[in-house]
C-alpha cells in the first residue's frame, strides 16, 4: 500500500480542521479552537487503489513559527486553505506557496489551492474569478470546498493523491517480496 504526506497549510481561522476532520471522521467541527498542530492517519481509496494518508493539519501561519519549516519539508503534497468569506487569508495564499517551495527547495512541489467555506454564501467577498486567476499566476489547480455541506472535502484529498501518484512522490511503494526476476525499485522519500 502506498503512503503519502499531505500537510494542510493557510491562515488561522480558514477552516483547516474543519476540512481535516470532515475527511477523516466525516464530521463537521462548528467551534472554532486553534490548532497548533494534529496528525491524522487515513486508509482511502482513490481510483480503486488503497492508499495511507498521513495528514498533518498545521496551525495558522502566524503561528508556525517554530515548526513550520519542518513540516514543509517533510510532506509531499499540500492543500493551502483559505476563506471565500476573507480577502485577507486570500491575500496570503502566494505567500505561503513561495515558503513551501522554499523549504522544499524546489519549484516542482504538488500543491491545490483549497478555497473553503463556500457554502457561506452572503459572506463570500472572494470570487471564482479571483481564484481561478490566482490559481493560473501560482500554476496550481483548486477546488471549492465546504467542510460543513462536505463539498469537494474528499475530491480535494483524493485529488492531491492523484497529483503525487502522477509525480512519483510516494514514501513507500509496495514491493513485491517474492519476485523470480530482479527488478530495479525505485523509492522516493520526502
Amino acid at each position: 500500500m502506498n503512503r503519502f504526506k499531505i500537510v494542510v497549510v493557510g491562515p488561522g481561522a480558514v477552516g483547516k480542521s474543519a476540512l481535516t476532520i470532515q475527511y477523516v471522521n466525516g464530521e463537521f467541527v462548528s467551534e472554532y479552537d486553534p490548532t497548533l498542530e494534529d496528525s491524522y492517519r487515513k486508509q482511502a481509496e482513490v481510483d480503486n487503489q488503497v492508499c495511507l494518508l498521513d495528514i498533518l493539519d498545521t496551525a495558522g501561519q502566524e503561528d508556525l513559527v517554530s515548526m513550520k519549516d519542518q513540516n514543509l519539508r517533510s510532506g509531499q503534497g499540500f492543500l493551502i486553505v483559505f476563506s471565500v468569506t476573507s480577502k485577507h487569508s486570500f491575500s496570503q495564499v502566494a505567500g505561503i506557496r513561495d515558503e513551501i517551495l522554499r523549504a522544499k527547495d524546489s519549484e516542482d512541489v504538488p500543491i491545490i489551492l483549497i478555497a473553503n467555506k463556500v457554502d457561506l454564501v452572503n459572506d463570500r467577498v472572494v470570487t471564482e474569478t479571483e481564484i481561478r486567476a490566482l490559481a493560473d499566476d501560482l500554476a496550481v489547480p483548486f477546488l471549492e470546498t465546504s467542510a460543513k455541506t462536505k463539498v469537494n472535502v474528499d475530491e480535494a484529498f483524493a485529488e492531491i493523491v492523484r497529483i503525487l501518484r502522477k509525480k512519483g512522490k510516494i514514501s513507500n511503494p509496495t514491493v513485491p517480496s517474492n519476485s523470480s526476476k530482479k527488478k530495479k525499485w525505485r523509492c522516493f522519500v520526502m
